[in-house]
């Protein structure tokens, strides 16, 4: 059986703009017998301020929404997460639309280890996108990688974060923007 192996991520560093063509350059490899797991992990784009308990993206983000789409347009995503707000799930709909996927829920309140734990059990192998909200995606990618991430303000979207798991557990942790 032939399995695939996805390359490293080339991200610009911390700070930087993450160029589209560089994930375009994440493409499947044949001839290996062991996996690479990838978690992309981003904050929701900007909401509506509305007053409402569950507010709707705003024209921002929504263009960050579809940045996020375009950036990751040739990135082989097998699955795309969200919590069950308005919010995180249309930041996700235009990454999953592009690929027919769904975008899945996962619980904000399940600790970030625990998550992490079950997105490394239900997807060995793959790249999956993950979108949280500021006080919870520090965490999750905390838990994913096993490497400190300083907390995010309300004020900051746009941050892009991708772990990258070795079959071998090593794990790597790069950040970018879109």
């Amino acid at each position: 059986m032939r399995l695939l192996l996805l390359p490293l991520l080339l991200i610009a560093l911390a700070g930087c703009v993450l160029q589209p063509k560089t994930l375009r350059n994440l493409q499947a490899q044949e001839g290996t017998q062991e996996l690479q797991t990838t978690f992309i992990v981003v904050r929701h784009a900007e909401k509506a301020a509305t007053g409402a308990e569950d507010p709707p993206l705003d024209a921002s983000g929504q263009a960050r929404a579809q940045a996020l789409a375009r950036t990751l347009a040739e990135v082989p995503l097998r699955a795309v997460y969200a919590t069950p707000t308005r919010r995180t799930r249309e930041t996700a709909a235009p990454v999953a639309a592009a690929r027919e996927l769904e975008v899945r829920d996962y619980d904000p309140a399940l600790p970030p280890s625990e998550l992490a734990t079950m997105l490394h059990i239900r997807h060995a192998g793959d790249t999956v996108l993950l979108v949280g909200h500021s006080n919870t995606v520090p965490g999750i990618v905390t838990a994913l990688c096993a490497c400190p991430v300083e907390a995010m303000t309300e004020e900051e979207y746009g941050d892009l974060f991708v772990v990258q798991i070795a079959p071998d557990g090593d794990a790597k942790l790069e950040r970018g923007r879109f």
